[in-house]
């Protein structure tokens, strides 16, 4: 979408006028690409200061509940997202496998997803895996292994396109090996593997149930992000940042434009609680 065109404003403030004034609204973000430019060194990201302002108004509002909804664990996601204790933003972490709510919302806890989805991996070794999808990565010039919570991630983002194709071949071959039962994820020159079957799908189901929304806004710019926009209802708002198929029914270019519909969120919101 273009904010300069008239068109597309009319178009925005139709999308956004039903998020405005319903009675509860969850404002569900993505991190990486979404409130922050990717960037080489992971634990550096910082969200750009126009969506940290957007952020601050719309949590600021009655009836509004603003989350952060990231593959990054809980523990990561604190950091980059510089969230305190007193934050009143919920975080759904590893996918939604993890959440902290905001004290007094309701207890922090670990969600491991449906019983019919989430894999018994008691036999599976799970620092030893990572241990060994280290030393694969040793001698592949720019690649490098995350531990997680749950599991690990492949970043291959700094290495040439014949080492990151080496890499995720041989990372793909070792899980298969030694934990055929854990969920693989693609995205941005990033390939994840975890003990747990939640998606973001699940995330958004839990924090709706968790906070009583009556409507969900979402906006992520991966793969990952698609498992949530494609599972919302019809009266919320899934936007796709950036390009990549998606079933979203609103693209922006970018992490300073999302900032933008953030802030007409806020205001119409605002207008809606006077």
């Amino acid at each position: 979408m273009s904010m300069d065109s008239s068109e597309m404003t009319t178009d925005l403030t139709a999308a956004l006028e039903p998020l405005a004034a319903t009675p509860v609204l969850l404002v569900a973000l993505d991190f990486d690409g979404t409130l922050a430019p990717l960037i080489d060194e992971p634990m550096a990201a910082r969200a750009l200061p126009v969506s940290k302002e957007a952020i601050a108004s719309l949590a600021a509002l009655p009836d509004t509940v603003v989350a952060f909804v990231s593959g990054r664990m809980l523990a990561d996601l604190r950091v980059i997202g510089e969230h305190r204790d007193d934050s009143p933003i919920y975080l759904a972490g590893s996918h939604g496998a993890e959440f902290w709510y905001p004290t007094g919302a309701a207890a922090n806890h670990v969600h491991g997803g449906d019983t019919d989805t989430d894999t018994d991996t008691d036999d599976v070794d799970a620092d030893a895996l990572r241990a060994d999808a280290d030393l694969i990565v040793t001698d592949i010039e720019g690649a490098w292994i995350e531990h997680k919570a749950l599991g690990f991630a492949l970043h291959s983002r700094m290495s040439t396109p014949e080492d990151a194709a080496r890499a995720t071949r041989e990372i793909d071959a070792l899980v298969v090996q030694r934990a055929p039962g854990w969920r693989r994820r693609t995205g941005q020159d990033i390939l994840e593997f975890s003990s747990s079957h939640a998606g973001k799908d699940v995330a958004i189901a839990v924090l709706r149930e968790a906070t009583g929304a009556t409507a969900v806004f979402f906006a992520g710019d991966d793969v990952t992000d698609e498992d949530a926009i494609a599972h919302l209802s019809d009266g919320d708002l899934g936007v796709r940042v950036g390009p990549g198929e998606s079933s979203a029914r609103l693209r922006v270019a970018d992490a300073q434009e999302l900032a933008g519909v953030l802030s007409t969120l806020a205001r119409m919101r605002a207008a809606r609680r006077e």
